[in-house]
């Protein structure tokens, strides 16, 4: 596991969809019952997250489209990870949902400084950064790590002691 550095915590808020908090959950207890062997069904995976099983089903395919899970049709069919734990990221599960993960569907900023409106170049920017750091941050977390968290072996970001600046690297205050 890479160390991982958690968003400052005066970061603006960046939302995840609830397809890819949904489709987080889906993995996490497809993971999490790895071991009883063979394929879980859409009913069982509901079941134990308490999603409706009817937009499971949908996020199941998108996860399935995106190369993440497995699927086999009938009966003992369902699903399975199509890799290890630990070579599937948060941000593979969120962009196989939700697409770029991104601070919000601005466009991306003009590198000419020929802006439209004033001030709209430079705040596209800062938003751009803004959803670099959240790709960076979810990209480094593994599903592994959720399931070591979930199982109590591991630290929940709220008990990693390293603060990051919070400050920009391109603002004054650096």
């Amino acid at each position: 596991m890479s160390p991982t550095r958690p968003l400052p915590p005066t970061m603006p808020v960046v939302k995840v969809s609830t397809r890819g908090d949904y489709a987080s959950r889906a993995l996490l207890s497809l993971a999490l019952h790895s071991d009883e062997g063979g394929p879980t069904s859409v009913r069982d995976i509901a079941e134990r997250t308490g999603l409706p099983q009817p937009y499971l089903e949908q996020i199941l395919l998108a996860l399935k489209g995106a190369g993440l899970v497995h699927s086999k049709r009938g009966v003992g069919g369902g699903y399975v990870l199509a890799r290890t734990p630990e070579e599937i990221s948060l941000s593979d599960i969120v962009s196989a949902v939700d697409g770029p993960i991104v601070a919000g569907d601005f466009g991306q900023p003009h590198t000419d400084g020929a802006c439209d409106h004033e001030g709209q170049c430079v705040l596209l920017a800062v938003w751009d950064d803004v959803g670099e750091h959240m790709r960076r941050y979810l990209e480094a977390a593994t599903l592994a790590d959720i399931v070591s968290m979930a199982k109590g072996q591991g630290k929940w970001p709220s008990e990693v002691a390293t603060t990051p600046s919070v400050t920009p690297p391109w603002a004054s205050g650096s």
